[in-house]
């Protein structure tokens, strides 16, 4: 991921070099072929409907003549689409490496750039080797340990403790906030909220991040002061649904053209939701909390919570008010991804 920051190539154990189309530091690089997910290949009319229904799979491109990075980016980034309408002709060939393929793809969603590629480019300098199961060692959950913990009187709560977590496969620190006395007599309250810089600091009313966040923690408040309970805030390290913030922003603009939230991250060519469920589980059972009731609207959230060995005995529902802002994004929540909203 820091080699993907930086714009450096890597080298695919049985699998080609791939340098990252955005980030790239050698501008003199050129290839006769590109890798895409699905879903930006089905914008550019390259996916049949199969691979399309896989938004997140890897396409491999390739053009009339070698790729430069100069006409790649616009190939890459749907927020030049109106600026470079003309592309191609491209066609789609035949993928050997897709495991190493679908890595590359996960690798630029965790790092927060397009996930589009040069593959196996001439002047690309010197590659970083990288194997495709490296993936599966930084999705182990079972690494996370719980690193420090200490009293943090909120203003919802004055009794409430934080607690720090880390993982030595992951940059990434999540939190949980313990609102109210731990008592194994009562099943804790709990939330996940993912980080959302926007929402969460700025106010933004596009999302309802930051209300859904706040009352969160008055619903727990209130169980630990007139019913004896407790709450559980996990404060998730994956902003924008897990595909960072910069991809986040291009969300947003894409979203000011006239598309929705799902639309526009798929636009992008990345997923509409990646979440690390199995690591707020991990959260959970660290807590010793493995039988909750969570606040939340989306069923799916409890299925992979459930999945992940975690029981939900209750779902709470945690709707509020819409605003004109978020009125399109709260409605694509319950259309397209299945929130029990009205």
């Amino acid at each position: 991921m820091d080699a993907l920051r930086h714009g450096w190539p890597l080298a695919f154990d049985g699998g080609p070099v791939l340098l990252p189309v955005e980030t790239a530091i050698a501008q003199g690089a050129t290839s006769p072929q590109m890798l895409i997910s699905a879903a930006r290949a089905a914008t550019l009319k390259l996916a049949n409907q199969r691979e399309a229904a896989v938004p997140h799979a890897p396409v491999l491109i390739a053009g009339g003549e070698d790729f430069t990075l100069r006409e790649a980016l616009p190939i890459a980034d749907p927020a030049l689409d109106l600026g470079n309408p003309l592309k191609g002709p491209f066609k789609a060939v035949t993928l050997d490496w897709a495991e190493a393929a679908a890595a590359a793809l996960e690798l630029a969603r965790i790092a927060g750039i397009l996930p589009a590629f040069l593959v196996d480019p001439v002047d690309a300098g010197e590659a970083v080797p990288v194997a495709a199961s490296d993936i599966a060692a930084y999705a182990d959950a079972g690494a996370l340990r719980i690193v420090t913990r200490a009293r943090l009187p909120v203003s919802a709560c004055e009794e409430a403790e934080i607690v720090a977590f880390r993982s030595a496969a992951d940059l990434r620190e999540h939190v949980a906030l313990i609102i109210g006395k731990q008592s194994g007599d009562r099943l804790p309250l709990v939330r996940l909220h993912s980080e959302c810089l926007t929402g969460d600091i700025l106010g933004s009313l596009k999302c309802d991040c930051g209300p859904q966040l706040d009352a969160a923690l008055h619903a727990m408040a209130h169980e630990a002061r007139d019913s004896g309970g407790w709450g559980i805030l996990l404060y998730m390290r994956q902003e924008g649904r897990g595909i960072g913030l910069v991809n986040k922003l291009r969300a947003y603009r894409l979203q000011d053209q006239g598309f929705d939230t799902v639309e526009a991250n798929q636009r992008l060519g990345l997923p509409d939701e990646a979440r690390d469920f199995p690591v707020a589980a991990r959260m959970l059972e660290l807590l010793g909390a493995r039988t909750i009731r969570l606040l939340t609207n989306n069923p799916a959230k409890v299925a992979a919570l459930q999945a992940a060995g975690i029981t939900v005995s209750e779902r709470v529902p945690h709707q509020l008010p819409e605003n004109p802002h978020n009125a399109r994004y709260l409605a694509t929540k319950r259309d397209k991804s299945g929130h029990l909203l009205p």
